[in-house]
């Protein structure tokens, strides 16, 4: 059953299309942006459950000010490279999760759990 929105932003065209893919099958609209400026006026127009975010295309810094702009969405953070200290560093700066980017299956995981924390919080 589909309940949300979730916005994704990715350097890696194919990892884009792949999360795309598996996420459409969970959220009603999966949008896809191409900058950070993007994926604001998307998140805006379109109030996502949560935002999907690759490290290689935004910084630590743009992590904690989307937390501060759109309080109560969720970020889950990915990078090709993510290990447990980058891992930390977002969840200091207020991500709620980070994946290594090959780990669509966590990054899912985490998306749903989002997912189902909406549809309970709205009950």
């Amino acid at each position: 059953m589909q309940h949300t929105n979730i916005v994704l932003l990715q350097s890696d065209p194919k990892i884009a299309q792949t999360l795309a893919a598996l996420l459409s099958d969970s959220f009603r609209h999966v949008h896809l942006a191409k900058s950070v400026d993007e994926l604001r006026y998307t998140a805006v127009k379109h109030h996502p459950a949560a935002i999907v975010l690759d490290l290689e295309s935004a910084s630590l810094t743009d992590v904690e000010t989307l937390k501060k702009e759109f309080d109560g969405v969720r970020v889950i953070c990915n990078h090709r490279v993510a290990d447990e200290e980058m891992w930390t560093r977002t969840l200091s700066v207020g991500a709620d999760d980070c994946c290594p980017s090959s780990d669509t299956r966590g990054i899912l995981s985490a998306a749903i759990r989002t997912d189902q924390l909406s549809r309970h919080m709205a009950a």
